[in-house]
């Protein structure tokens, strides 16, 4: 990777702003934070949220809902979404894998991939953990991985307003066009280093975590202790709508006229009763426990893990946060490590 010294993150991101819509995660004066568009003349500070916004980006290419196909009565007719450039301003380690993960998930998916493609991801290492997190943990950060954004942004524990900027792909190249940044001679490598380590101590070791990864991997956990963890999900979605790796979705169809369709798809939840149901009526998922068991199943599994070259979980503590029944990532692995 390239680097260079930044005095200004804003004046890279008015820089952008050019020729790209440019959003970042903005603070509404409320305690909330919104991923906001931001013009090439918004001047406002630059300044990394503690905590991921409690939405990821992953809405910005898996939509909410979107217009698959159409039929008119004679014919189908695919749609593609009409994309633009665009930025996506500060995101952090976690949620950048968790677009990795999406990338290969969606891989063959046009939708997903027009937007994709349209986006270039400016990443900012972080330099202490967020409440609940533990990224060092699942190798989802702090530090954002070269292959994860096309240009990152590093602040600096001793220095207020020097920032260092790393250039990651051939795209981050071409957006720094025109803007003339002089070349770091600091030791950034090391610097990067220590970062790491001083959010890994921060974090600690996360025992059960990593003791209920392994628990799960080899089979360890009862029956009954996932019904007891069903007892406590309220099937609200408010996990799956905020992991920023859930992908599940469903297919809705619409009657426009006797003759004509189109069809939708919509986020969807595999917690809901009946995300997995079958035509005949049989539910592989039909109890809350079996349901619980298999989300968990999924953003742990060694399996999922050998196919996306990660686990599903990210280790940003969102759903600890979001879950009204207290079984986020560390409700559950407390519950699994000691079930007995």
């Amino acid at each position: 990777m390239q680097a260079y010294s930044l005095d200004q993150p804003e004046r890279l991101r008015a820089h952008l702003a050019l020729q790209h819509h440019v959003y970042e995660v903005r603070g509404d004066g409320q305690g909330g934070q919104h991923w906001e568009l931001v013009s090439a003349r918004d001047f406002t500070a630059f300044e990394p949220a503690a905590e991921p916004p409690p939405f990821s980006a992953k809405s910005f290419f898996f939509a909410e809902r979107e217009l698959l196909f159409r039929f008119d009565g004679g014919q189908f007719y695919s749609t593609l979404p009409a994309v633009e450039p665009q930025v996506l301003f500060g995101l952090h380690a976690c949620d950048l894998q968790a677009v990795a993960y999406q990338d290969r998930f969606f891989a063959e998916d046009p939708h997903y991939q027009a937007r994709r493609q349209a986006t270039l991801l400016v990443g900012v290492d972080c330099l202490h953990s967020c409440e609940g997190g533990f990224c060092s943990i699942v190798g989802s950060g702090p530090a954002v991985r070269e292959q994860r954004a096309d240009l990152i942004l590093v602040p600096r524990q001793d220095h207020a307003t020097d920032w260092l900027l790393l250039v990651a792909s051939e795209a981050g190249h071409a957006a720094l066009r025109g803007l003339r940044l002089p070349e770091a001679t600091a030791d950034w490598q090391a610097e990067r280093s220590a970062n790491q380590v001083c959010v890994a101590e921060e974090q600690g070791p996360q025992q059960e975590i990593v003791d209920g990864i392994v628990s799960l991997n080899a089979g360890k956990i009862d029956a009954e202790t996932w019904e007891a963890l069903g007892l406590r999900c309220l099937g609200c979605s408010g996990c799956t709508t905020e992991c920023p790796t859930c992908s599940c979705y469903a297919p809705q169809d619409r009657l426009n006229a006797p003759a004509s369709m189109q069809r939708e798809r919509v986020w969807d939840s595999c917690l809901y009763q009946g995300f997995q149901q079958e035509a005949s009526g049989h539910n592989p998922s039909a109890t809350p426990g079996q349901r619980v068991q298999r989300f968990w199943s999924h953003k742990f599994g060694d399996g999922f893990k050998a196919q996306f070259e990660a686990y599903g979980c990210v280790g940003c503590g969102r759903c600890d946060r979001v879950c009204p029944g207290g079984i986020g990532v560390h409700g559950v692995m407390q519950r699994v490590v000691h079930h007995d």
